[in-house]
């Protein structure tokens, strides 16, 4: 997103320390992951949520909440919900393509929000709870690409606005604080601000 990194806060050198350890699943959260994973980081509004949604499919290895997108290194809560950093609040989530395809995750990332809001989803308003999607690979673009394309389609149909989803390379993937990892499984009756348009994506 355009940002002028004259009034980003500055950051920090050194990662926010967090336990490393999936707290569902137990696999490590800080790669090299195991051979044959691929890796992707999505946005879809509040991180709470979006990560309880990915680490429940088959086929995902681990899931880590972060901020990504932006400028600020290593930027704090606080300052990433200042909106001048620049990141989105995402889910980085390495799986097994043998068992689940990048297509799969793509569809539920779409079905799981509203793509056409903008700066927000629902009640959540910000740049930080903007749609984006950051990849890994060449094709994983591609894939992302195609597939905004035909959910837009499908939205339109349905009388939907523009999508607003951004995809691009995934620069730099940085750690939320400890206590947002896993946080609906620490906090079963926290917020979930999940919420589709009801339009189903038509891949996966």
């Amino acid at each position: 997103m355009p940002l002028n990194p004259v009034h980003a806060p500055e950051g920090r050198d050194t990662p926010l320390p967090i336990s490393g350890t999936h707290l569902v699943n137990g696999h490590a959260m800080h790669p090299p992951w195991p051979e044959g994973m691929q890796e992707i980081v999505l946005g879809l509004g509040c991180f709470w949520g979006a990560e309880r949604l990915f680490w429940q499919l088959p086929g995902v290895q681990v899931t880590a909440v972060g901020y990504a997108g932006g400028v600020t290194p290593n930027p704090t809560y606080e300052e990433t919900c200042s909106g001048r950093t620049g990141h989105a609040e995402v889910v980085r989530v390495v799986f097994d393509p043998g068992v689940t395809d990048l297509e799969t995750l793509l569809r539920v990332f779409w079905e799981a929000h509203d793509p056409t809001q903008g700066n927000r989803q629902g009640n959540d308003i910000g740049t930080q709870y903007r749609s984006i999607i950051l990849t890994t690979t060449d094709a994983q673009r591609e894939a992302a690409e195609r597939s905004r394309e035909a959910y837009g389609e499908a939205l339109s149909r349905s009388g939907k606005g523009p999508v607003t989803t951004e995809i691009e390379p995934l620069e730099a993937f940085y750690y939320a604080e400890e206590y947002h990892q896993q946080y609906l499984e620490k906090h079963p009756g926290g917020y979930c601000g999940l919420k589709g348009t009801g339009v189903s994506c038509p891949i996966g």
